[in-house]
């Protein structure tokens, strides 16, 4: 599996979002699965991923803590495109234990609380979402934060038996706000207000001038590393392919 993440890297590096897409595509022997959460780069992916005609199923984690933009920016994005997007939900018995636990807001009260409610919201139906995927295109870009400035096009999920892809990887922000508009890409307008990396409601604010894009998640931990674990790996680090070759996009 590294292999295959090693050669994709050396193939479509340098490439453009268009062929990365379709030049992994090509090489997938089982289903391709995006997760979006309706963001900015997922926005945009949808666009790609629809333009293109690819056979890559769209689904969506639905934590049930989600802001109304979000869920009122899912409907559009359906009409829009023509697409269904595909839901995945946390199991009822897994929230309720943690909410008899911890309370319906006790991720608050800690790291460790905050990561086992992730854990039930967002990365077992992730699990479950993926199960049986070859591919899994994300919307990750290097320069979101410090800690994902190493993700590559292509990297290995061996956990998980699959390639995981970021088309976007190269993108900045800038580039991709630019695009989205020059397309018609429909967006949230929470990212108007200052929101501009948008998850739970709860675990979200607006960032200030000055501050990095993730600033707003989960602004109570003092840890410029803060994720949910979608995109981590047992040992709690992001999950990382072994160098290879990257050019710029175009």
């Amino acid at each position: 599996m590294e292999q295959r993440a090693l050669a994709l890297n050396e193939a479509f590096g340098a490439a453009d979002v268009v062929a990365r897409l379709t030049g992994a595509a090509a090489t997938a022997h089982g289903r391709l699965v995006f997760t979006t959460s309706f963001g900015l780069e997922d926005q945009v992916l949808t666009h790609f991923i629809i333009a293109a005609g690819l056979p890559v199923e769209i689904v969506t984690l639905d934590t049930d803590r989600l802001f109304p933009e979000v869920h009122a920016l899912w409907k559009e994005t359906e009409a829009h495109f023509g697409a269904r997007i595909l839901p995945f939900y946390p199991r009822h018995d897994a929230v309720e234990g943690f909410v008899s636990a911890h309370g319906l807001n006790g991720f608050y009260t800690s790291r460790e609380a905050r990561k086992a409610c992730c854990d039930i919201r967002k990365v077992e139906p992730l699990g479950r979402a993926l199960a049986g995927a070859d591919i899994w295109i994300t919307g990750l870009r290097a320069d979101q934060s410090a800690a994902r400035g190493g993700v590559r096009f292509a990297e290995a999920e061996a956990a998980r038996g699959l390639i995981k892809l970021s088309p976007l990887l190269d993108w900045s922000r800038d580039r991709t706000l630019a695009f989205a508009k020059a397309n018609g890409v429909p967006l949230n307008p929470l990212h108007e207000k200052g929101f501009v990396s948008i998850g739970c409601q709860p675990c979200t604010r607006a960032i200030r001038p000055g501050e990095h894009e993730r600033a707003g998640r989960w602004w109570w931990e003092d840890d410029a590393a803060k994720e949910c674990g979608l995109h981590v790996g047992p040992d709690g680090k992001l999950t990382r392919a072994k160098p290879a070759s990257l050019g710029a996009s175009a």
